[in-house]
Formats: C-alpha cells, sequence, structure tokens
C-alpha cells in the first residue's frame, strides 16, 4: 500500500497513526504541495492523504483511511468514541491555532515546501485565510498565550499518556495527537507535563515524528 501525504497535514497525521500504531507496512509518499496533478489523477480532486490499495483501488479522506486500516488488517485497535469534553476544546483551539503553524510550515525544511512554488503556492492559499504570514508570526504572542490559557483544561481530560481517554486508543487521540504535534513547530509553548508526556509517547507509537528540534 501507499500513502500520499503532506508532512505537515494533520489529516496525513490521521492516516500515518494507524498504520504506525498497528505496525502496519505502508510506503509514504511526500507530494509536492503544488502538485495537482497527482492526486486528481488518483481520486479526481486536490487532496490529501490518499491511500492507494494493494488492488490498485484509491481511497481519500483520513478518517474512512484509518477505518479500513483498523477494521481490515489484524485485531480492532480503536474505540471510536470521542468526549464532547475533547471535541470541544478541539474545535475552540482549531479555531486560531492556524495562525501559529501556518508561516511557520514554510520555514520547516518540509518535503512537500521542497521548491519556491510549491511555498508560493501554500503561501498565496493560506494567507486568505489568515493574512499575512509576516504579520502573523509578529503576532505570535497573542496566541501562544491563549493556547497556554487553553491548556489546562486539556491536562484535566488527558487520562493517560498511551490513551487519552485512559482506557483504549479511540478516535480521540486520532484527532487530537495530530494538532498537539503539530504545535511542537513552535517555540514558547508552555507544554504541561502530562500533555508533553502523552505527545512523546503518542509519537513513539504512531511512530510520526515531532517538530521540537525545528520549533520557531
Amino acid at each position: 500500500m501507499k500513502l500520499y501525504i503532506y508532512d505537515h497535514c494533520p489529516y496525513c497525521v490521521r492516516a500515518r497513526m494507524i498504520f504506525g500504531l498497528k505496525n502496519l507496512p505502508v510506503e509514504q509518499i511526500i507530494l509536492a504541495n503544488d502538485d495537482d496533478a497527482t492526486p486528481v489523477k488518483l481520486v479526481g480532486k486536490k487532496v490529501v492523504p490518499i491511500l492507494l490499495k494493494d488492488d490498485g483501488t484509491a481511497m481519500p479522506e483520513s478518517l474512512d483511511i484509518v477505518k479500513y486500516a483498523d477494521e481490515n488488517f489484524g485485531e480492532k485497535i480503536l474505540d471510536e468514541t470521542v468526549r464532547p469534553e475533547i471535541d470541544a476544546w478541539m474545535k475552540r483551539v482549531g479555531g486560531y491555532y492556524n495562525h501559529l503553524l501556518l508561516p511557520r510550515f514554510v520555514q520547516l525544511g518540509l518535503g512537500e515546501f521542497s521548491s519556491q512554488s510549491a511555498v508560493d503556492y501554500f503561501t498565496k492559499k493560506k494567507t486568505e485565510f489568515i493574512g499575512d504570514f509576516a504579520e502573523n508570526l509578529a503576532a505570535s504572542q497573542q496566541y501562544i498565550d491563549r493556547l497556554n490559557r487553553d491548556f489546562p483544561e486539556l491536562s484535566q481530560l488527558l487520562k493517560a499518556q498511551d490513551k487519552a481517554n485512559g482506557e483504549q486508543l479511540s478516535l480521540e487521540d486520532i484527532m487530537l495527537f495530530p494538532m498537539l504535534r503539530n504545535l511542537t513547530c513552535v517555540n514558547g509553548i508552555d507544554w504541561l507535563p502530562n500533555i508533553q508526556g502523552y505527545i512523546e509517547k503518542m509519537s513513539a507509537l504512531s511512530r510520526v515524528p515531532l517538530y521540537t528540534n525545528r520549533a520557531i
């Protein structure tokens, strides 16, 4: 199987996680951010992640890929329950955290941004949503402060380092870890101990590296 991804894409991280958690072999292919042709050829539109199955069929949509891999290879490992409190926290932080992330992604040396045309494509598209990248970088502290105020609530909701709900790996982990992992590219965040422990443990279990050593 082949998994077409961007390294920075949280939806791609969801798909990468299930293969790592279940120790399933998959070839990860990083697309250039301005490569429209490949995804359109595979599934008819520009999206990632895309799973190319062994039978030659292609599957988009991160949670569909997660479900497919979990249900068709070995014993099912994920509970599908997401606590409303976790869902609310992710939606709240998801409403502002891209002001921190998007301007930094193009500076991390990621494969999807290996050409200037890919950087320019991404920058043009994303500034339509958050505004000028340089201005957002200059305003980082206000978003970091907001995130630091939101972390104590998440800290109370995390029940174990290897599973957010404390009982079983679940869709909570599949949805929460990608958000937190991407935030490791931001310097100055006050990572509370159990959140830091969760990120590091989940990174090891899922085999999705953090950005800590590249943080800006």
